[in-house]
């Protein structure tokens, strides 16, 4: 299966930028620099809690 890849809205559609994308696999969340070939691997429950906190503006600082 091939991972559809979605770049950050942060990226502002500028082709050079740099961000981040990300791509839901199954069980886990594939991730990557826009501009790297690598990418990590997450398991689905810890990008979730990863979402919940920044979305809860825990890491604002």
């Amino acid at each position: 299966m091939s991972a559809a890849w979605r770049k950050s809205s942060r990226s502002n559609g500028a082709q050079d930028s740099a961000c981040v994308e990300i791509a839901l696999d199954g069980s886990v969340a594939r991730i990557r620099d826009s501009k790297g070939q690598a990418d990590a691997t997450v398991a689905a429950p810890a990008w979730g809690a990863f979402l919940a906190t920044v979305k809860g503006g825990e890491l604002d600082g």
